[in-house]
């Protein structure tokens, strides 16, 4: 049922109670029962305000990642260096990861690899492991790693023969969703299948991943990441395309479906339903792109609106709506499902971006009042090639400690930073492998985001070419 402006302003007014605080660079207001406390007021010892974070990074004498003074670092996995356990190379272009407690207090971490189009196009693809290879002809899929008690590490392929697998997410039921972001058809740049769907991985059961089938329920574009409410079981799906921009979608699961290990893959491709947002402001009016909100606390409510054509053979999913029938996003990207709801991220370069210049933002979508809050905002960042700014949040994690951890995909030096409560925001690592030189920058993102189970360890990849990373330190609540 589509929302009346009464019901809109009713919740609103709930959803607009946080206060929004600015930041240094962004701002991170509280959703509802999220991040609540405000740290604004903390002060040291000698009563001065608190510094948010950790400390200024230290350069690494080996140059390759700097960090907080009392932060450390291991190198996990390394394209081109490290082996799985075939013997074959670890793939190339890590991307979404996400950690799961296995047996014996190990932590399994599944791994992404953005390769798109053609396996003869990469040094290092993804392995065409037998049984669980979608389409020979792909470069992409992901790796499921294992780092053991004493430090061991075991590397094998969860999915293979899959296309340009970004974000994804996991599951409440310990599984990954590992996402394709193109929409090439079988033909097309050298693939003999369809591609842009989402295929589950369990990393806990290797025998599950056999005869890798896509859940094409969940539609076919060009996915970004996916996160699951726990409670509705509703999925919410990010798309990072353009021309038009991509947008964000929910499904809905058919009446008397049970979530679970493998039942997605049963599905019909046309199971539950499947939608896209559109919003609407305070006002009543319609809100074309995302990009018009530039106020921290920002809040708009959400219809959905149903999708013709999931699987877009003929007409891309987004290009199915006509103006005015969807909101938009330029890039959308990371997801993660925390304080009831689903943060997610809208990150794009500002000399492409419609409306004011800005360089990113992250929403909370809250599923029981139907609305969407703008949370963080980050500033344009005058000199991307000078430390201290941050542009294009890109892969996103809550934090066990308070805040946000946010990946930076910019056009410059490339960062991990927080943001914390009260919006002010603080880096936890800098990329000191590919900075190259003013002339010929070689800057490659952070990916993967994401903390141990028992919150010891942030995992982060370097995407290019493919450097896994364990950082470990004195965590406490970052005020």
């Amino acid at each position: 049922m589509p929302l009346s402006r009464r019901d809109f302003t009713a919740r609103t007014v709930i959803a607009g109670a946080g206060v929004a605080l600015t930041g240094t660079v962004g701002a991170l207001a509280t959703a509802p029962g999220a991040l609540a406390a405000d740290d604004s007021t903390r002060r040291d010892e000698h009563g001065r305000p608190c510094e948010p974070g950790y400390g200024p990074l230290v350069a690494d004498p080996a140059g390759l990642l700097a960090l907080p003074a009392g932060f450390t670092y291991r190198v996990i996995t390394h394209s081109g260096v490290t082996k799985l356990e075939s013997g074959e190379i670890t793939p190339s272009n890590h991307d979404g990861t996400a950690a799961f407690e296995g047996h014996r207090r190990v932590t399994l971490l599944v791994n992404n690899h953005e390769l798109k189009g053609k396996r003869a196009d990469w040094a290092h693809p993804v392995p065409l492991t037998e049984g669980l290879v979608y389409d020979p002809a792909a470069a992409g899929g992901c790796t499921v790693v294992e780092v053991r008690r004493g430090g061991e590490i075991a590397e094998w392929v969860g999915v293979a023969g899959t296309s340009t697998n970004c974000a994804g997410g996991s599951t409440p039921w310990d599984t990954w969703l590992t996402c394709e972001e193109t929409e090439d058809l079988a033909g097309k740049n050298g693939m003999t299948k369809d591609h842009g769907y989402v295929f589950e991985v369990d990393p806990h059961d290797r025998r599950a991943n056999r005869d890798p089938r896509p859940v094409k329920a969940f539609g076919r574009y060009a996915h970004e990441a996916v996160v699951i409410d726990p409670r509705q079981g509703h999925a919410y799906l990010t798309e990072d395309a353009s021309g038009p921009n991509g947008l964000l979608y929910r499904w809905t699961p058919p009446a008397g479906f049970r979530h679970g290990r493998g039942k997605l893959r049963t599905l019909s491709a046309d199971a539950g339903v499947l939608q896209a947002a559109k919003c609407i402001d305070s006002s009543g009016r319609f809100v074309d792109d995302l990009s018009r909100a530039t106020k921290i606390g920002t809040v708009y409510g959400v219809d959905w609106v149903n999708v013709a054509d999931r699987d877009a053979r003929t007409v891309p999913v987004r290009k199915q709506f006509a103006d005015g029938a969807v909101t938009r996003a330029r890039k959308l990207e990371g997801m993660w499902w925390a304080d009831g709801g689903a943060y997610f991220v809208s990150s794009y370069a500002r000399e492409e971006s419609p409306g004011a210049a800005h360089d990113g933002q992250v929403w909370f979508y809250d599923p029981k009042r139907r609305t969407i809050r703008l949370n963080v905002l980050i500033g344009v960042n005058a000199d991307p090639a000078a430390d201290g700014g941050y542009d294009g949040p890109d892969n996103i994690t809550v934090s066990p400690y308070g805040g946000l951890v946010i990946a930076e995909d910019g056009s410059g030096l490339q960062h991990l930073f927080g943001a914390t409560e009260s919006g002010r925001t603080y880096p936890l690592a800098r990329n000191e492998l590919n900075i190259g030189t003013a002339e010929e920058p070689e800057y490659s993102e952070f990916t993967g985001v994401c903390f141990s189970p028992d919150g010891r360890t942030l995992y982060a990849n370097i995407q290019d070419p493919g450097i896994m990373l364990a950082i470990t330190g004195p965590w406490r609540r970052a005020h």
